[in-house]
């Protein structure tokens, strides 16, 4: 395995291209100096004018055609410093939007707080007059309870990029400042950094190597525990201050609130997964012990292969072709954008030194998707793959029949449709291969990654973070110790004594930026619960459920995602889609077992 190469040393075709955003970079500073101008002219255009019905729609045109003119410089800054963290350039670009947007958000901030003074019949009025306002008008009356001053509305705004620090820090102590150099293993000498560790050495096959990896990442880790922990204090000490601010009882009450999801869907996911999954994952966990012939089951070794002499490399033109066939039953326009995202180069799948880790998808509006990977040929990676493409099929569809300010739904539904494409991907690989060794290794991949990473994975640290937050909520602050202790108890709870939790697995919390963008991580569960009833529909009754589906990706943010889900026929106020989905994975896990006994009988 070969050092990470820097970024311009990367092939162009593995990259994305940006100049679909911003041709040039010279065109940068003087277009975001014309917005934060913009900005200015907006605010003393309309400031303290919006007296009726009439106004409210003009505001909100000339408020919405501004945010949505500098989208693609906000998204060029970030896509650049995420490609590379290491770029001198890109870390100043984005410095510089980081501090317009502040002035710009400062400069708008008057508008949610003018609309809040009038009286709600001016307000319904405006709706009747342009339904297209009408789903933002609804929801800005539920902030009212916890608006502010305005004069503290825009101190606020003006302090959105003080706000984002703890994040930017956490990156760049992770991509810039940890050097993790080479670990040794049976006599030879490894390159070790985020991406590798994550990529290649947490998946190798030979668990003195693997487990080596481990130790290294982890003393590496370590070495930062406790600034990382300082950072991360910062940011949930700063979110109780606003919760408290807008009289929210909790933190968790304050960050579901954005999310229009109440308490009881948001523990149901972490009590009922913890309780009901881990039976099911602790078989799972002894079936890979048994074929790998491990002594103890740690968890350095929960990522590997349950076949590893059968997890053939794959070609990213093969992964395509996987992509192309399993999404075919999406239809036409579905299958059209598929092949955009490759011809197009919407992905960055080049690893390269700087780069962040794991996977994301950016949907600027008024422009395409652009998705971040780094692609290790194996089928993990299609799977990781086609979830990204998920969100750009989502956000093609809504920014097509939504405005800027309806396109967007709850954090809640967010992973529905990129889970969806994984469970699809899986419903053809299993239908189109009927070699015993073939479905193993698919179905393994189906348990190792879609469901592990989604319910396994990001369920406990949503379990964890439901720990920190009530710490705060109860006036405590955090540190590594505290942090540690909260990670390990969780990881011991879940997977009881069928998984040794060594030494260093407690620091995983260290991994996850997840942390830093509210209620994110139970929402992988809560996505992935219901793309797989939905999977299952489209599976027995074709292309109903997938004209269904379809209608559900075009509402953007018009619904709730309790109204979303019920578009596509799934009920979350209930347990019972939760627990089918469980069942699902027990099923799984059944097959594994039966195919695993047929092969080596």
């Amino acid at each position: 395995m070969e050092v990470l190469p820097l970024r311009k040393d990367v092939a162009v075709e593995e990259t994305w291209n940006l100049q679909d955003l911003l041709e040039n970079d010279a065109d940068f500073e003087p277009a975001l100096a014309q917005f934060v101008e913009d900005a200015v002219k907006f605010e003393s255009t309309y400031k303290g004018s919006i007296t009726d019905a009439h106004k409210v729609i003009e505001v909100l045109t000339a408020f919405e055609a501004l945010q949505v003119g500098i989208i693609p410089l906000g998204t060029y800054a970030s896509l650049n410093i995420q490609a590379d963290r290491t770029d001198d350039v890109a870390q100043m670009r984005a410095a510089k939007f980081s501090t317009a947007i502040g002035k710009i958000s400062s400069s708008i901030a008057f508008v949610n707080s003018e609309l809040l003074a009038l009286d709600e019949t001016i307000l319904e009025q405006a709706a009747a007059l342009s339904p297209l306002y009408k789903r933002y008008i609804t929801q800005l009356l539920k902030q009212k309870p916890h608006q502010l001053h305005p004069e503290v509305e825009k101190t606020l705004a003006a302090l959105r990029s003080t706000f984002d620090a703890p994040y930017e820090i956490y990156n760049t102590t992770k991509l810039v400042d940890m050097h993790f150099g080479e670990f040794e293993a049976n006599g030879k000498n490894h390159p070790l950094s985020y991406v590798l560790f994550e990529n290649d050495w947490e998946l190798e096959s030979d668990p003195t190597i693997r487990r080596a990896a481990f130790n290294a990442f982890s003393n590496k880790l370590r070495e930062y525990q406790h600034t990382t922990a300082k950072v991360y204090n910062t940011h949930i000490q700063q979110e109780k201050t606003i919760a408290d601010l807008r009289g929210f009882d909790t933190v968790i009450d304050f960050l579901l609130f954005d999310q229009d999801v109440d308490r009881s869907l948001y523990n149901r996911q972490i009590d009922l997964i913890t309780k009901e999954l881990a039976p099911h994952m602790r078989r799972y966990a002894k079936l890979v012990q048994k074929a790998h012939g491990l002594d103890k089951m740690t968890f350095a070794d929960l990522k590997i292969a349950l076949d590893p002499s059968y997890d053939p490399k794959l070609t990213m033109a093969e992964a395509k072709d996987y992509v192309e066939k399993s999404l075919a039953v999406m239809g036409k326009d579905y299958e059209e954008m598929i092949e955009r995202a490759f011809n197009e180069r919407w992905i960055d799948y080049a690893p390269n030194k700087g780069k962040s880790t794991g996977a994301f998808c950016s949907s600027p509006y008024g422009s395409h998707p652009y998705i971040l990977m780094s692609w290790n040929e194996r089928m993990n990676e299609v799977f990781t793959l086609i979830h990204e493409l998920g969100h750009a099929g989502h956000f093609v569809n809504a920014h097509a029949h939504q405005s800027y300010l309806n396109n967007r739904p709850s954090l809640y539904f967010i992973e529905a449709p990129s889970t969806m494409n994984e469970m699809l991907l899986a419903n053809y690989l299993l239908t189109h291969n009927d070699d015993k060794r073939f479905k193993r290794w698919v179905i393994s991949n189906i348990v190792s990654k879609t469901y592990y990473h989604n319910f396994v994975t990001h369920l406990l640290e949503a379990a964890y973070q439901r720990k920190v937050y009530e710490l705060v909520d109860a006036g405590e602050s955090v540190n590594a110790t505290v942090l540690n202790q909260l990670k390990r108890t969780v990881l011991e709870d879940f997977w009881g004594d069928t998984v040794h939790i060594s030494e260093g697995a407690e620091l995983t919390w260290m991994r996850q930026p997840h942390y830093y963008m509210g209620l994110y991580p139970y929402t992988y569960s809560a996505g992935l619960t219901i793309s797989t009833q939905v999977s299952q529909r489209i599976l027995k009754e074709g292309s109903q459920a997938v004209d269904e589906w379809l209608k559900v990706l075009q509402a953007g943010g018009t619904k709730s995602p309790v109204e979303l889900a019920q578009m596509a026929g799934v009920d979350v106020t209930t347990d019972q889609p939760l627990r089918e989905t469980i069942a699902y994975i027990g099923h799984l896990i059944d097959e594994l077992e039966r195919l695993t006994a047929e092969i080596e009988v």
